[in-house]
């Protein structure tokens, strides 16, 4: 596992498995699915504000990849997992995102026994916008594609909770 700024040691340092945030209980998970690399962000504990966590290199063992999934979720201790559905511009389910559907069927088998609930959520435009932050930050080149998955899910994980948050208010 790959981890960029806001490491495991953050989310202990904060975390509160299992404890009841503002939009419910547990901190919550978003996983950017890519071809070589899952990133992975994290949640407080108040489900207000998401920070990347890093990123899970694929090794082509589909298996082995799901349980370093499963095992920086079980690390941050999160009650939820939401996946970004990589829909089409229209909106239609074409070929990645029914391959994201096989992954978390897969996941779902796994964490829901354990009882972590596994969400999908549409990220068209995640990449696009992280990459837009990650070059106003001065991030480019190699550099910016070391974090962009975990960028990326962080951004799917901002406006997952910021889309959670607007029933509270």
């Amino acid at each position: 596992m790959s981890r960029g700024g806001g490491g495991v040691e953050d989310a202990r340092a904060v975390a509160t498995p299992g404890g009841e945030g503002a939009a419910g209980p547990g901190r919550v998970v978003a996983l950017d699915l890519g071809a070589r690399r899952i990133g992975v962000a994290y949640c407080d504990s108040r489900r207000t504000l998401a920070s990347p966590w890093g990123n899970v290199e694929r090794g082509g063992d589909e298996a082995r990849d799901r349980a370093a999934v499963v095992e920086a979720i079980s690390e941050i201790g999160a009650t939820t997992v939401v996946v970004g559905l990589p829909l089409s511009l229209s909106g239609a389910s074409g070929p990645a995102a029914q391959a994201a559907q096989r992954e978390v069927d897969g996941l779902r088998q796994v964490l829901e026994p354990m009882g972590v609930s596994v969400e999908t959520a549409d990220e068209r435009f995640t990449t696009v916008e992280a990459q837009r932050s990650l070059t106003a930050a001065g991030r480019k080149g190699r550099s910016a594609r070391a974090v962009i998955d975990s960028a990326a899910a962080m951004v799917l994980l901002q406006g997952w909770l910021d889309s959670h948050s607007r029933g509270r208010a």
